[in-house]
């Protein structure tokens, strides 16, 4: 499905938005494993990890998703705003599942 690509998840959005929200996150719900992270000096990998696997984690979920639904570029020809509103929700869903899986996991 060559529409599901990064275009959906600009690196700078995903840059300002993980990077701060997991740190904030960190800080104020997870204060051991943050001060164990700080105090090794491993935060900034750790950061740096999270970051990666949240620009991978949404484009494959998009893809997984969108193929479980059955949208596909037959639907795309034939009812355009039938495939934007369930590609949105999907993208949706994928944006939801990394912050739960990998953001506040």
């Amino acid at each position: 499905m060559p529409c599901a690509q990064l275009s959906f998840f600009p690196k700078f959005l995903f840059n300002i938005f993980f990077d701060s929200d997991n740190n904030d996150y960190l800080k104020q719900h997870r204060r051991g494993r943050y001060s164990a992270l700080l105090g090794e000096g491993r935060l900034n990998a750790y950061l740096t990890s999270v970051d990666e696997q949240a620009h991978e984690m949404p484009t494959s979920l998009t893809v997984e998703f969108a193929k479980a639904q059955g949208i596909d570029e037959h639907l795309k020809a034939t009812d355009q705003m039938r495939w934007v509103q369930m590609m949105n929700n999907v993208r949706n869903s994928a944006e939801e599942t990394v912050m739960r899986e990998l953001i506040l996991a």
